[in-house]
């Protein structure tokens, strides 16, 4: 499905130079980000066969003391969803 999405002068600048532009898609108020065609084949290219949530055993083992700070507890009220 391709769509076409117009943007500003600013937003076109920074795709020129290779860089991302963060969006909001308007009925589900999902963050995500645009960048040009050629600059995502190259990410792609660089974790052909990776899921994120392969880290996650990592990420706990690294991050363990930062889950555990008090001030991580405002992270609680949030709702966070999957894609």
């Amino acid at each position: 499905m391709e769509e076409s999405l117009t943007l500003n002068a600013e937003h076109q600048k920074a795709l020129q130079q290779g860089e991302s532009v963060p969006v909001v898609e308007k009925s589900t108020q999902m963050p995500c980000v645009v960048v040009r065609a050629d600059v995502f084949e190259r990410i792609k290219n660089l974790l052909p066969d990776f899921d994120p949530r392969e880290a996650y055993p990592a990420l706990d083992k690294v991050m363990k003391e930062d889950w555990s700070h008090p001030r991580m507890a405002e992270y609680d009220d949030h709702e966070f969803r999957e894609g």
